[in-house]
This record gives C-alpha cells, structure tokens and sequence, in this order.
C-alpha cells in the first residue's frame, strides 16, 4: 500500500465572498465600481481561485502587486492595476507610479495611474510635485488613466480621514487643470469605503472587507460581513498520554490526567503563528493548542481525522495581539484550498 500523506488544507466559501462584495456594491451603487486587492496571494486566499470567483460575480477591475502575479488572472478582468513593477505598454495592465522616476524609466504608450501622497508618507509623489510629474507624463507619451491616494487612518477614531479626503480634492483640481480627459478616480481602501456614507468617485479598492473582516472601531455603522477562508488540519498521529506525562518541545505542556492526544499538520513552516505555549490558542473547534507549535505540527485532545483550526482570523489574531491580514497572508500557498 502506498503512504497516505495528510494535509492540511484551506476552504474558500464562495457564497461569504459574494456576500461581501454585494455589501460593497451597495455601499458603491455598482459592482463596475469595484476593484478587488488581491495583491499577496489575495491575502493568502489563493490568487487563482479568488479571481476567477471575483469574475463570475461580475468584477472587471483588479489590483496586485506585480507583474508575476498579474500574468496569472490577466485574460479575467478588464483591468489589472499594478502596484509595484517596471511599467510597460500594455492592453489590460495600469501601474501606478509612485515617484518621479518612475515616470522617466516606463515605456511609452504605457497605462499609468498617478499615486499622491496625501498624507501617508509611505509611497506616491509629493502634492507639490504634481505639476513636474503631469508634464513628465505627458512628454514621456504615458496614457493617463488615472489618479490615486491611499489614507493612513479610515479605521481609527479622528478626522485625519477628511484632510486628505481634502487634500485630494486639490489633486483631481491640478489634474483637471491640466486637461487629462477619461482618468479614472479613487482613493478609498476596505476602511474608507465601510466607514463612508457618501460615494461619488470611479472606484474603490478592496481588500480586506472583501474577505470578511471589519477593523472599524464600533462606534461606526457595523457592515456585516463573512469570513471567507477556514484554516483546516488533518491528524498524522493518535497516542495516549499518562499523567504527568509531557508534550513537545520543552515538554511545556503536561498532563494531569491520563488523556489521548493526536498530532495535526499544521505548524510555523505553514504560516501559523507559533505564538506562546503559556498562553494556548483555542481552536475554531474550542480546543487548545498543547504546548509549543512545531515547524510542521500541532497537538490536540481530539481524534478527528480532520479539525478546524480557524474559521475567523480576526478572533484568531486578537489572541496573538495582531491583525486579520497578518493571519491570513502569512498562510503557506503550498496548502491546499478549495471552493465550497
């Protein structure tokens, strides 16, 4: 007989994902407007499978991270903004420039779309570089499709929000001045686009919301939305420990009764967090993690041939005093995921 191999794998639920995006599609009034992130793996939902969902629920727009991951879902969408890479001429890519060399080094006749720097200081051209990088646009014969932001603080309490919602005004204002007819605009990330009332730009972009998750404080009005992914392990072993007896590394978890343990494949070498023994993550089936978290496994009281490990990072990363995407993005591509 062959070696059966274990692994553990990934659930995508399709019907949370359309879930989501039908909240985002009110919030927006068109699902045209809509540009899902699905940069990083879509945030280690599986690139693949999340795009060919997103275009059969009638997206046309995407965004990534490079090139390499645009090649994958390109013949998917109408257009595939590219964050970070060479910039080159293309019929589906946009790329967004983030500084004034970028402008210099992309070929002609390429899409661009023009990040500002409103007020996160992490990327994009400065406001007062503005008229320097549209004159360099248009001497270097780049095709102008679009102008961009992104805020620094749409899911904390304060109104720096709405200073750099107002410092954008003055962006599309220059960009209008300058005569660029048909350039598409948007600002708003997962953040923005739950917290906002009002909608009036050509697109939103979207990450993390369209997963599932909500980090606005509660002081907001609460948009429900579906966790899309759960994390599964399959059992590789089954032993009975007698008290005392201890697990693991270090032995850090010990036994006070006699109990039957099974060891699951799941560990740090797959991007689960090896977090802290001290302190036992509960699994989604409400059963805690004994002693320290290998490379490749985990120890469980149980005997199911499979368990869920996670069904909501959110929950899951407040234990481990972090957040959603970091759970989520962290997840091997080499597990396994599917559709349900």
């Amino acid at each position: 007989m062959g070696i059966i191999r274990f692994m553990a794998s990934i659930t995508i639920n399709k019907e949370n994902f359309f879930h989501n995006l039908n909240q985002i599609a009110l919030k927006t009034g068109s699902v045209e407007k809509i540009a899902v992130v699905l940069k990083d793996n879509a945030y280690g939902h599986g690139l693949q499978i999340m795009a060919e969902l997103a275009s059969d629920f009638g997206i046309r727009h995407v965004v990534v991270k490079d090139r390499k991951e645009a090649a994958l879902i390109r013949d998917l969408f109408k257009s595939v903004l590219i964050l970070n890479d060479e910039i080159i001429a293309d019929t589906v890519y946009t790329y967004a420039i983030n500084t004034l060399d970028d402008i210099k080094s992309a070929q002609s006749g390429a899409k661009v779309e023009l990040k500002v720097d409103t007020g996160m200081h992490r990327n994009g051209i400065a406001m007062d570089e503005m008229d320097e990088a549209l004159e360099r646009i248009e001497k270097q014969g780049l095709d102008l499709i679009g102008i961009m932001t992104h805020f620094r603080s749409a899911d904390v309490l304060g109104s720096e929000l709405f200073w750099q919602q107002k410092n954008f005004m003055a962006v599309k204002e220059k960009v209008k001045q300058y005569g660029f007819d048909n350039v598409r605009v948007h600002s708003q990330n997962s953040a923005a686009t739950l917290r906002l009332k009002h909608f009036d730009e050509d697109m939103v972009r979207v990450g993390i919301a369209i997963y599932g998750y909500n980090e606005l404080p509660s002081v907001y009005d609460e948009v429900m939305l579906k966790p899309v992914l759960a994390l599964y392990a399959k059992k590789t072993s089954t032993r009975v420990l007698k008290k005392s007896q201890r697990v693991g590394y270090a032995g850090d978890f010990t036994a006070a009764e006699e109990m039957t343990v099974s060891t699951y494949d799941l560990g740090y070498g797959d991007g689960w967090t090896r977090g802290e023994s001290r302190d036992p993550y509960m699994t989604a089936e409400n059963l805690p993690i004994l002693g320290r978290v290998s490379m490749d496994f985990i120890t469980l009281e149980s005997t199911k041939m499979q368990l869920c490990i996670m069904n909501d990072a959110q929950k899951a990363a407040k234990h481990f005093g972090t957040i959603s995407y970091e759970m989520i993005t962290a997840l091997s591509q080499n597990i396994q995921r599917r559709i349900v």
